[in-house]
């Protein structure tokens, strides 16, 4: 462990003032031997808004980053001298550098935000140096990958939390703080998704001749198509689970008295990225002769131990407005985010009558919004990301479980290549593992229980 004792019990004695001086401006402070040591792999443009998150913080330093773009390096070394912090040291020796980096530097923790494939290689290279792990999402991508990362934390002690931030989203806290008052019942359903129209992202200034459609779309032009393409045409799955699954998942007490059995997936034919290539660039474009796997839309259903039932929606591919799909429904009544209505038996004016959840939303806000709703304020996605880096550090000081902890991550993760295998044959159930090894019995819930995580 390359943290000294000494340091590692000094920040834990310093945790509660670190706390307080929070509420405090962080140009107050200079950089102290109790602050936290992050290192940040991967500084695209959400790597440099996650670092002012982490800069934002008095109790954290980050003195490294590593990446292979000098453009979003000079990029994020812009963030350091607007937030009147040091230039950290930079790793950028060829896309396996982030190994010497967490081999040679003294971190308490890595936050990860490159290409979904380097989460996992990435993830295992710090905690197999003693370093705790803050993943953006996915945190792997094979069933291989996923106990790999539930392994190398319980045989190292380090933490692997990966960065959900929707399960932060106030409404989504609000709809779990009822759903523990047992406003909705007992629950039998839920659903979530990720239903985003991405077709601009995925065809986006060209920097990958591959996949550029030859006009800029977005207004900073940095081409995600050079990697994240790459995934629907070689994959028909549910890419992207998590969103929707995350905030789910602690209302059903997944991992916490209840677990995900099997999944069934499905997927639609593939026709929107070419037709959006045709329609851009014309019959002719180099990606019109590109085969895509990913089916427009991919519905996947899970069971759980306890009986209840979970929809995921994968839609990325075809226009339509953004929605996350969010439904909560129990014995007792029912949420649906899309048109914000509820339904309570007994509560609501008319009965077979949907009502506004705006007051439900006042009323069960919960209570860690109430109390940090200053400090999100700015804060991306709507002030979620404040929340997710405030867990990941607080975790880190002591190595404490994190509320989003390795489990999670993989049990989130996992449906990627499940739903894949799922697909390949016919719909066919696939069991889902269980990663705890039975402790899902036994645990006891920790997300969004009170004002403090």
């Amino acid at each position: 462990m390359k943290l000294s004792m000494s340091r590692r019990e000094f920040i834990k004695s310093t945790a509660m003032a670190g706390v307080a001086a929070s509420m405090m401006p962080t140009s107050l402070f200079g950089a102290s031997s109790s602050n936290l040591q992050i290192g940040v792999i991967g500084t695209g443009f959400r790597g440099q808004g996650m670092s002012r998150l982490l800069l934002d913080r008095p109790d954290v330093d980050i003195p490294v980053v590593c990446d292979i773009d000098d453009r979003m390096i000079e990029m994020v070394l812009k963030v350091f001298e607007k937030q009147g912090r040091p230039a950290p040291k930079i790793y950028k020796d060829g896309p396996e550098d982030f190994r010497n980096m967490v081999a040679k530097e003294d971190l308490d923790g890595v936050y990860i935000a490159t290409p979904w494939e380097w989460h996992h290689p990435m993830a295992m290279a710090a905690m197999e140096n003693g370093i705790n792990v803050g993943t953006e999402v996915p945190a792997a991508l094979t069933v291989k990958q996923c106990w790999d990362l539930v392994n190398t934390s319980e045989r190292t002690g380090k933490l692997c939390m990966i960065m959900e931030n929707v399960n932060y989203r106030r409404d989504i806290m609000a709809v779990l703080n009822m759903v523990r008052q047992g406003i909705f019942g007992e629950l039998i359903h839920c659903q979530g998704g990720y239903q985003h129209d991405l077709r601009h992202v995925k065809f986006n200034d060209g920097k990958s001749p591959r996949y550029g459609i030859g006009v800029e779309f977005g207004e900073k032009g940095f081409s995600e198509a050079a990697w994240r393409t790459q995934h629907s045409v070689d994959r028909n799955a549910d890419l992207y689970p998590t969103h929707g699954l995350g905030p789910v998942s602690p209302m059903l007490d997944i991992n916490r008295g209840n677990r995900m059995v099997h999944l069934t997936s499905t997927a639609t034919q593939s026709r929107g990225l070419h037709k959006y290539i045709v329609d851009q660039g014309g019959k002719d474009h180099l990606n019109a002769e590109v085969e895509f796997k990913l089916g427009d839309v991919v519905t996947t259903v899970i069971k759980c131990a306890n009986g209840q039932t979970i929809v995921l929606s994968h839609d990325t591919n075809s226009p339509r407005p953004y929605s996350l799909n969010f439904r909560v429904q129990g014995t007792q009544g029912l949420w649906m985010k899309d048109n914000k209505s509820i339904y309570i038996e007994g509560l609501s004016p008319e009965s077979h009558r949907w009502e506004s959840d705006e007051g439900y939303m006042k009323e069960y806000d919960h209570p860690l919004w109430k109390r940090f709703e200053d400090q999100a304020v700015g804060a991306g996605h709507g002030g979620m990301d404040f929340f997710v880096v405030r867990a990941f550090i607080e975790a880190c000081k002591d190595d404490q479980t994190p509320v989003i902890d390795v489990y999670d991550a993989v049990s989130m993760s996992v449906i990627v290549p499940l739903s894949e295998k799922s697909i390949k044959l016919n719909s066919t159930s696939v069991k889902i593992p269980d990663f705890t090894r039975g402790k899902w019995q036994t645990n006891q819930p920790i997300f969004g229980l009170n004002a403090d995580y």
